[in-house]
C-alpha cells in the first residue's frame, strides 16, 4: 500500500475530535449548508447527487418486487392522527402543528407528517374492498418533519428525505414475508452498493416503532464505535386496519382486516457512509453511489495534445461511468487533494509520456495504489478497479466492526466495556424491560437488536442472572 499522508490540512483529525471531523467533512465536501430554519439543512448538489444515486438503486429494486410509487398529502388532520393510540403517543413529542391558514385559525390542527401510516390507512379504507384488491404495495419518496431538539447534518434533522413503503396483505404470513423481504433489500443494498456491513435483527419491544407489532432493523458501526440504525422494516399486524376500519371481503365472503407493513430508509444513510468510510483526507465514497466515479486529470496540460486526449477519454468513458474532466488551471497537487476530499473512487492521470505509451495511470482513493493501464482495455480496467475499491471498503469496515465487538457476561463487564472500549457489546438478556432499562442507566448502552444469527454466550442474563432468552447487541448510537 502506498504511504498515506494527510492531503487536506483543514479537516480536523477524527481521533482528535470525531464530531468536528464529521462537520468539517460535510461542509468542505459541499454536501450541505446550514439554513435559516432551525434544524433544517440545504442539501447541496454534490450531496443531493449521492441521494439521487441511492434513490435510483432502491427505486429500481422496489419496482422489481412489484411496488408502485404514490404521493400522499403533507398534512395530517389531528383527528386522523389520534386514531391509533400507540402511534400518536410515540410521535407526539416530535410533531409540528399548523394552526393558522392565512390569517384564520384552523378549526382542526394539521400535523406536518412525521410518517404516513395514518394517511395510507385512510386511503386504503376507501380503495380496498375485496381480497382481489390485495396486496397493495405502495411506496412514497418524500420529506417528513420531526421536531428534534438536537440536530446534526444528515444524522438527525427536523426535516429529512426518505422513502416509506406501506403495504397491505391478505394474510399475516404474507405481511411477515414482506417485512422480512424488505429488510433483506436494505441489508443487501448497504453491503453490496454502500460497502457497509450490517447486523440484521429484531428490535426489542421497548425500541420498536410506535404502533408496530414487530420492528426489524439493520445496524451499522461507525468509525467511532457507535451504531447507526440504517434501515427499518415494521410489521403492524391488523392494528392500524382495525383503528381505521380497513376491511375487505375475504375468500370466504366474510369481512376481514388486512395485515400491514411499513419500511424506510432516509438521508441519514449519507451520514452513515461518511462515518463508516471517511478518513482524515475527506470522504471515501462507494463507487455505486459516487457522483463522480472517475475524475480525469491531465498532467502537464499545457503541452500539445494533453487536453485533447483527456477530453477524448472523458467522452469515451462517460458512456459507462460517471466521469468528470478537471481541466482547470489548478495545480495537479491541488486537484489530487480536492478529489480525495470529495471521495472520488478513481483518479485517472494522463500526461505526455502516457500518451506516447498508449496508457494512463489509475489511482484508487482507498489506498492511493497506482496502476498503469493500457488505453486499449481501459473500460475493463476501470470496472475492475472500482470493484477492488468497493471490496477494500467493505473489508476494512468489517474488520473494524469485528475488532470493536466485545462480549460481556456480567453487569460489571458490561459497564467496564461500555466506559472504555467504543463499539458493540454482545450479551445475553432475559427479555425483561427492567433489565434493558438498567443497562441503559448503568452502562449507558441501548439495545441495538436481537440478531437473527444467535449465539449462546451463556445461560443467564448479563444484568439479573436469570435464565437468558436471547443474545442482544448493545451499544451507544446516533
Amino acid at each position: 500500500m502506498a504511504e498515506q499522508k494527510k492531503m487536506v490540512e483543514a479537516i480536523t483529525p477524527m481521533e482528535e475530535d470525531f464530531a468536528q471531523w464529521y462537520t468539517d467533512i460535510v461542509k468542505k465536501a459541499e454536501l450541505m449548508d446550514y439554513s435559516s430554519v432551525r434544524g433544517c439543512m440545504v442539501i447541496e448538489p454534490y450531496g443531493y447527487a449521492i441521494w439521487e444515486n441511492i434513490t435510483h438503486f432502491l427505486d429500481a429494486r422496489f419496482k422489481e418486487l412489484g411496488h408502485e410509487n404514490v404521493s400522499m398529502p403533507l398534512f395530517i388532520p389531528e383527528s386522523l392522527l389520534q386514531k391509533e393510540k400507540d402511534h400518536v403517543e410515540g410521535f407526539a413529542p416530535e410533531v409540528a402543528w399548523v394552526t393558522m391558514g392565512g390569517s384564520e385559525k384552523l378549526e382542526e390542527r394539521l400535523c406536518v407528517r412525521p410518517t404516513s401510516e395514518t394517511l395510507f390507512c385512510d386511503h386504503y379504507a376507501r380503495v380496498i374492498h375485496s381480497w382481489r384488491d390485495l396486496p397493495k404495495l405502495y411506496n412514497q419518496w418524500c420529506s417528513v418533519v420531526r421536531w428534534e431538539k438536537t440536530t446534526r447534518p444528515f444524522l438527525r434533522s427536523v426535516e429529512f428525505h426518505w422513502q416509506e413503503g406501506h403495504t397491505m396483505h391478505e394474510t399475516a404470513e404474507e405481511a411477515m414475508q414482506e417485512t422480512e423481504q424488505m429488510l433483506r433489500v436494505y441489508a443487501d443494498f448497504c453491503e453490496q452498493q454502500l460497502a457497509i456491513p450490517v447486523v440484521k435483527g429484531r428490535k426489542t419491544d421497548k425500541e420498536k416503532f410506535a404502533g408496530a407489532e414487530a420492528t426489524y432493523t439493520i445496524e451499522a458501526m461507525m468509525h467511532d464505535g457507535k451504531a447507526l440504525q440504517s434501515g427499518t422494516s415494521h410489521y403492524f399486524g391488523d392494528g392500524f386496519a382495525r383503528a381505521f376500519n380497513v376491511t375487505f371481503q375475504g375468500r370466504d365472503n366474510k369481512p376481514q382486516y388486512p395485515h400491514q407493513t411499513s419500511w424506510g430508509m432516509s438521508t441519514r444513510i449519507i451520514g452513515g457512509i461518511i462515518m463508516t468510510h471517511g478518513d482524515d483526507n475527506g470522504l471515501v465514497l462507494p463507487p455505486a453511489i459516487a457522483p463522480i466515479q472517475v475524475v480525469v486529470l491531465p498532467i502537464a496540460q499545457h503541452k500539445p495534445g494533453v487536453l485533447d486526449k483527456a477530453a477524448e477519454l472523458r467522452d469515451r468513458l462517460k458512456k459507462s461511468f460517471r466521469v468528470k474532466l478537471d481541466d482547470s488551471e489548478q495545480s495537479p497537487g491541488w486537484k489530487f487533494a480536492q478529489y480525495e476530499m470529495k471521495g472520488v473512487p478513481l483518479r485517472l492521470e494522463i500526461g505526455p509520456k502516457d500518451i506516447e505509451k498508449n496508457q494512463c495511470v489509475l489511482v484508487r482513493r482507498t489506498d492511493r495504489e497506482k496502476i498503469f493501464v493500457s488505453l486499449d482495455n481501459l473500460e475493463e480496467a476501470i470496472q475492475e478497479q472500482l470493484s477492488i475499491v468497493r471490496q477494500q471498503m467493505f473489508d476494512k469496515a468489517l474488520a473494524r466492526r469485528e475488532s470493536m465487538t466485545y462480549e460481556a457476561r456480567t453487569l460489571d463487564e458490561m459497564i467496564d466495556i461500555a466506559a472504555n472500549k467504543p463499539g458493540l457489546i454482545k450479551a445475553m438478556w432475559c427479555g425483561d424491560e427492567a433489565c434493558e432499562q438498567k443497562l441503559k442507566d448503568d452502562a449507558g448502552v441501548s439495545s441495538r437488536c436481537i440478531p437473527f444469527e444467535q449465539e449462546q454466550l451463556s445461560d443467564v442474563c448479563v444484568c439479573c442472572g436469570k435464565p437468558a432468552k436471547s443474545m442482544v447487541y448493545w451499544g451507544k448510537a446516533y
